[in-house]
C-alpha cells in the first residue's frame, strides 16, 4: 500500500517540486499540498494520513504549533519537519512533542525521500549530530540557569561584561593583554557554556543570569 502524503510549504514553487519528487516514487500518494499550517491540520484531520512532510516557519503558526495539535488530538499522523534552520531548543520540543523526522532543506532530495520512507516503517530521522548538540545545549542551559554563572571561569566572567560594554575581540584582548586568539577561544567556550550562538544571545543569557 503506497504511504499517504501530506505536503506543506508556503512557498508555491517549493511545495509544487516536493509534490514532483514524490509523485515520481512508485510508493507514495500525495493526498494533499497546503500553502499554511491550518490548511495542513485541515488535510491530515479530514482523512487518513501516513506522513505529513511540513516547513518548518510558516506564516501564522510554526512547526511545533503543528505538533502540538496533533499530539493534542492524538493524530497517528507522524510528522517530517524540512527546514532551513531551527533552534537547538526547538528540535528538543520537536521531538518531546512526537517529530519523526527532520531534514535541512540543504539536503539531497534523496535525503527527504529515504526520511519519509524511514519515519512511516516507525523509525526516527534525525541526524544523530544534531540530535546530541540540541540535547547537550539544552542540559547545559538548563545547568546554568540553576547555578547562574557557576560554570564560568573569572576570566570568562571578565570577558562577558567586557562585551557587554560593546568591545570587539581585538580591544578586549588589549584591554586584558591577551591575543585576540585567546579571546576567541574563551568566548567558544562562553557560548558552549551558556547554550548560546552569538553576542546577542550571550548578553541575554549574561542579563538573565545577574552576570551583568
Amino acid at each position: 500500500m503506497a504511504i499517504r502524503l501530506v505536503l506543506a510549504d508556503d512557498h508555491p514553487i517549493v511545495l509544487q517540486g516536493l509534490r514532483r519528487l514524490f509523485e515520481q516514487q512508485p510508493d507514495f500518494d500525495v493526498v494533499a499540498c497546503c500553502g499554511d499550517a491550518d490548511g495542513a491540520l485541515a488535510a491530515v484531520a479530514a482523512q487518513p494520513v501516513d506522513v505529513l512532510v511540513l516547513d518548518y516557519r510558516m506564516p501564522g503558526k510554526n512547526g511545533l504549533d503543528i505538533l502540538r495539535t496533533l499530539a493534542a488530538t492524538r493524530n497517528p499522523c507522524r510528522t517530517v519537519i524540512l527546514t532551513a534552520a531551527i533552534r537547538d531548543d526547538e528540535v528538543v520540543e520537536a521531538i518531546e512533542l512526537g517529530l519523526r523526522g527532520l531534514v535541512l532543506k540543504e539536503s539531497a532530495p534523496d535525503v527527504l525521500v529515504e526520511c519519509v520512507r524511514a519515519v512511516h516503517a516507525g523509525q526516527q530521522w534525525i541526524e544523530r549530530e544534531t540530535l546530541t548538540r540540541a540535547f547537550g545545549r539544552v542540559l547545559r542551559r538548563q545547568s546554568a540557569e540553576r547555578t547562574p554563572g557557576s560554570s564560568l571561569t573569572r576570566r570568562e566572567i571578565e570577558i562577558i561584561k567586557l562585551v557587554a560594554e560593546g568591545l570587539r575581540n581585538k580591544e578586549v584582548a588589549e584591554r586584558l593583554s591577551i591575543s585576540e586568539g585567546t579571546v576567541k577561544i574563551h568566548l567558544h567556550h562562553i557560548y558552549d557554556k551558556l547554550g548560546v550562538d552569538g553576542r546577542l544571545e550571550l548578553l541575554l543569557a549574561a542579563q538573565q543570569r545577574g552576570l551583568l
